[in-house]
């Protein structure tokens, strides 16, 4: 851990001056000329990202001002752990902007993050020294699930398989007392669970379909997907090899549903919580399912296999079904599931899909006030028309590459009753481009909405 809490603080630590643009106008007429000098000679002006280090008459690291959008944003110290000189620093609220406990310790985390399963850590993050409070424990139970999820994406696949990532549910399951299970390899075929078992059966690593439940029987009933597809080949329709490059990440899904049921549990919503990966590598060997082939669901609906890499809304159909069974008040999935979002959106921008308008407002409206952010996307009934089948009941590719994330909601959407409530979010789970606290890599996208959606819904 970067942060540690401390009831006194270390005389070796270092004050850092948090400021705005504003703040920092305001503030430096009364600082010491010296020090107002300095800044000025370094070109310090209250810039977010930006930071001063300002030092003593013995040369030595005396202050640090740090540059700030939002005293309270959840990035707002996110460039300091690893910009600073290795140590332990402090911040001073007599000058200058305070920022929120929760707000400084999920940063301070954020910031110092380094994947360094393979690779040995350019170097040690600094250190912020501050007061145990409930809201800095929030912040660093953010911290943890957002870079537990960070770490699975960025696992490689040969590390990172369907068993796996099982084991990290079931560890998840063993820390907060739930109960964990799995169905793996032909028993998904007697359990019901066919779509799961025709993708994964060419895979040398079995398919499964991982289970946890937590929570008092007497609460609301959720029910959180996410899609595990550990690698990525396409299938028998392969994808060239810049479309393979990164598929160790398309079990962003799962890996972010494990990152908001860690959230749920650590907090201790009130809530029943049921999580479900069908975990699985899509490949290639003599048994593979083909382009042609007519897939059975749980739900009893024929799906036509268009194109093989459209595999994760296979996967999906399946859970989906199983997670409606249990009839709870909602349903959220998340999948790395078509690159037509992103083509619409980006790389920063998941695409929400919800059978309630308000609903998804709310949602966008939390997304971007929590910087934390997701689009909304339409149900568009008119497009069914586009995954119609003529041999079985659908088919999991459009008739055009036109509105591909909508069709693959659609398509999604046959497999949740007309009355069950559901939010799916269609998500990279990667950076493609450094910002402060957020690494190129793996990442946790829409946990800290949805957790904050929850909070809302089920403990107002």
């Amino acid at each position: 851990m970067t942060v540690q809490f401390k009831n006194k603080t270390p005389a070796a630590a270092i004050a850092i001056t948090v400021v705005d643009r504003a703040a920092f106008q305001a503030l430096s007429a009364s600082l010491p000329a010296p020090t107002r000098q300095w800044l000025a000679t370094v070109g310090f002006s209250g810039a977010p990202d930006t930071q001063a280090l300002v030092p003593g008459p013995d040369g030595k690291l005396a202050q640090v001002f740090a540059g700030v959008s939002g005293a309270n944003a959840p990035f707002a110290l996110a460039h300091l752990p690893l910009a600073l000189p290795a140590g332990s620093y402090w911040l001073d609220a007599s000058a200058g902007l305070s920022v929120d406990a929760e707000a400084a310790a999920l940063s301070w985390e954020l910031g110092g993050y380094q994947f360094d399963l393979y690779k040995k850590a350019k170097r040690e993050p600094a250190t912020l020294v501050m007061a145990d409070s409930p809201e800095a424990q929030r912040g660093l139970a953010l911290a943890t699930a957002i870079t537990a999820t960070r770490d699975l994406v960025n696992t490689p696949a040969e590390h990172m398989g369907p068993e796996e990532l099982a084991k990290a549910a079931q560890l998840l399951a063993k820390q907060h007392g739930a109960k964990f299970s799995q169905i793996v390899g032909d028993a998904l075929l007697k359990k019901n669970f066919p779509a799961v078992h025709a993708v994964g059966r060419a895979a040398a690593r079995a398919p499964r379909l991982i289970e946890l439940n937590w929570g008092n029987p007497k609460h609301p009933r959720i029910a959180i997907v996410g899609k595990g597809v550990c690698f990525d080949t396409g299938g028998l329709n392969i994808k060239g090899g810049e479309g393979m490059r990164q598929m160790k990440k398309d079990m962003g899904g799962a890996a972010n549903a494990l990152g908001l049921a860690t959230l749920i549990m650590a907090l201790k919503l009130p809530v029943r919580l049921q999580l479900l990966i069908p975990a699985v590598e899509n490949a290639i060997s003599g048994n593979a399912y083909r382009p042609g082939d007519i897939v059975p669901t749980r739900k009893g609906l024929n799906i036509e296999i268009g194109n093989t890499d459209a595999e994760g809304r296979v996967v999906l159909s399946d859970a989906l079904a199983y997670a409606s069974e249990g009839k709870p008040e909602l349903i959220i999935d998340l999948a790395t599931l078509t690159g037509a979002a992103r083509v619409a959106l980006g790389a920063q921008l998941p695409a929400l899909f919800s059978k309630h308008f308000d609903t998804a407002r709310d949602l966008v409206d939390l997304g971007l006030k929590l910087d934390d952010p997701l689009w909304h996307m339409p149900l568009w009934a008119p497009y069914k028309g586009g995954i119609e089948s003529t041999i079985g009941d659908i088919v999991n590719t459009g008739k055009s590459a036109l509105a591909g994330a909508i069709n693959a909601a659609l398509f999604l959407e046959y497999f949740v009753p007309e009355n069950q409530d559901w939010l799916h979010i269609d998500l990279f789970a990667w950076n493609d481009g450094a910002r402060p606290g957020r690494p190129v890599g793996g990442e946790a996208q829409t946990i800290r909405t949805l957790l904050a959606y929850l909070e809302q819904r089920f403990t107002a």
